[in-house]
């Protein structure tokens, strides 16, 4: 009996040692896992067109790669926060811009998520305001239905053939 117990002492204190390396090794692949989710995230929003340039926000430095984090809040489900940045300081359609974002990763992210959309801050005059604005779901709902504003932000997030 005493060699079962000796051998089961040394057993779990061999399994306590490599707890912590199979936990760093579980962090890494967590993170690595985060990352690409976040990558595919930029991929879908890199894309939309700014509503007043004839650019993507990608190109005016509105989305970086950066501005984006994914975690994981259950299995197989995400939070996926983005903070963008407008032109200018007191930019008019920071929250058409907002929405646009909204719009497009509602529609194309492949795995199920929560979104937080936010303006950088500091980076706009009125940010609390407008980040109440876009990550208000009756707001959102109600500027969808003005036909013109739809409109709008269809032609934003549809990809073009350039």
């Amino acid at each position: 009996m005493e060699a079962l117990s000796g051998w089961f002492s040394h057993s779990v204190a061999g399994l306590l040692l490599l707890l912590p390396r199979l936990s760093d090794r579980d962090n890494a692949q967590r993170k690595k896992r985060m990352e690409e989710k976040a990558l595919e995230v930029y991929d879908v929003i890199r894309t939309i067109r700014d509503p007043e340039k004839p650019n993507t926000l990608e190109e005016l430095d509105v989305v970086t790669e950066s501005c984006v984090d994914v975690q994981e809040i259950a299995q197989e489900e995400y939070l996926v926060t983005i903070r963008f940045t407008p032109t200018v300081p007191h930019c008019s359609l920071a929250t058409l811009i907002g929405l646009c974002l909204r719009v497009k990763l509602q529609r194309c992210l492949p795995f199920k998520h929560k979104l937080e959309i936010y303006i950088s801050e500091g980076t706009h005059s009125t940010e609390e305001d407008i980040n109440k604005q876009i990550n208000d779901k009756e707001r959102v709902a109600a500027a969808m239905e003005n036909p013109n504003l739809r409109e709008i932000v269809e032609q934003c997030v549809t990809e073009r053939d350039d």
